[in-house]
């Protein structure tokens, strides 16, 4: 059974009968875990091992890992700061910023492979406006180039932990107040705008060899009338056509209030796979998926079934024992465990 087009959340921190059931549903293709679904290293083992072993090839299994605000497991994992401080940092030093980047986005990767989660969707490439309520201090820096330089190195360090990075939120989440989560964004600029600022980290970052980006749940009524992630103009024109992605494209979680513009729950899921995704993702929204998985009708076209497969996780990672026995990763932890903590603080032990 190849990978289907729809990632689902499951309900706690062992599969239940129904979980089972969902995840064997051919239109399944992956996982999404949350804070719920963790509470302890040996139990997460435990979970993604049954939930790769159910299936022929196994099931992707996501997180949202990126530090700050946002790291799903926290209790025996390394303490990730925010992007935002990388980018005081750059602007100080920025070497020591780039090198600070790589190890952390590799600290990132290998405790998640450790646990055989497939990939976290990281890094933000957003531009700091300093006035996005979701996005703040998950973006990096207000400057294209410091955003390019510093995703570079975290994927670079993802990539030496064995692991995939998805770019988000695509076009640019950042210059709005909105929060997609609950509202319907609107960013009334032009594409010239936008090329010439938001665009500059993912054109970049594509020719570094990307391999996934999450479209933002925002309309650009100047470009098209539908939210990016529903927007043929922006996935096959802009994103396949002049910025030449060629790798996976990942719907944002279709139960935010800012994919309500596409419909219901079915006709967002065919918009949003129509558009140009390869795998659309369903919330903390039970009835919603069980509506996709009785009434959607998706035949996954060939590149997408190989576009999902380049995302696994390396093979064999180092067990959790053998990582934190690893000289290299014991420094990279020794060496982030700094980023944030200001003059006269402790840092987190």
């Amino acid at each position: 059974m190849s990978l289907g087009p729809l990632m689902v959340d499951i309900e706690g921190t062992h599969l239940t009968a129904g979980d089972k059931r969902k995840l064997l549903h051919p239109l399944v293709g992956g996982v999404i875990l949350f804070t719920r679904n963790y509470s302890s290293l040996t139990q997460l083992t435990e979970l993604t091992a049954e939930i790769h072993a159910l299936r022929t090839p196994p099931l992707l299994i996501a997180v949202d890992h990126e530090g700050g605000r946002v790291q799903r497991f926290r209790e025996e994992f390394t303490r990730l700061a925010a992007m935002r401080e990388l980018g005081s940092i750059w602007d100080e030093h920025p070497g020591k910023a780039r090198h600070l980047a790589q190890q952390m986005g590799y600290v990132l990767a290998a405790e998640l492979r450790a646990a055989a989660v497939d990939f976290s969707f990281t890094p933000v490439l957003d531009v700091d406006y300093g006035q996005s309520c979701v996005i703040g201090d998950r973006a990096f820096h207000s400057e294209p180039q410091a955003i390019v330089d510093l995703a570079h190195s975290l994927m670079s360090g993802l990539k030496s932990g064995g692991m995939a990075a998805v770019g988000k939120h695509f076009p640019g989440h950042g210059y709005i107040e909105a929060d997609s989560h609950v509202a319907m964004p609107v960013d009334e600029r032009s594409y010239a705008e936008i090329e010439m600022n938001d665009l500059i980290p993912f054109r970049k970052l594509i020719d570094f060899g990307l391999p996934g980006i999450m479209p933002a749940h925002v309309i650009y009524p100047q470009v098209d009338v539908r939210p990016a992630g529903f927007s043929e103009v922006w996935l096959k024109k802009i994103l396949r056509g002049e910025l030449g992605f060629e790798g996976c494209i990942f719907s944002d979680d279709l139960s935010m209030e800012g994919a309500a513009a596409a419909g219901s729950i079915l006709h967002r899921a065919e918009s949003a796979l129509k558009a140009g995704c390869d795998m659309v993702l369903v919330c903390n929204d039970p009835k919603a998926t069980d509506i996709l998985l009785g009434e959607l009708h998706w035949d996954a076209p060939a590149i997408s079934i190989i576009r999902l497969a380049r995302m696994r996780g390396r093979p064999n990672p180092d067990s959790i024992v053998k990582l934190h026995e690893n000289p290299n990763f014991v420094k990279a932890v020794e060496k982030i465990a700094s980023i944030g903590i200001r003059s006269g603080e402790l840092p987190l032990v």
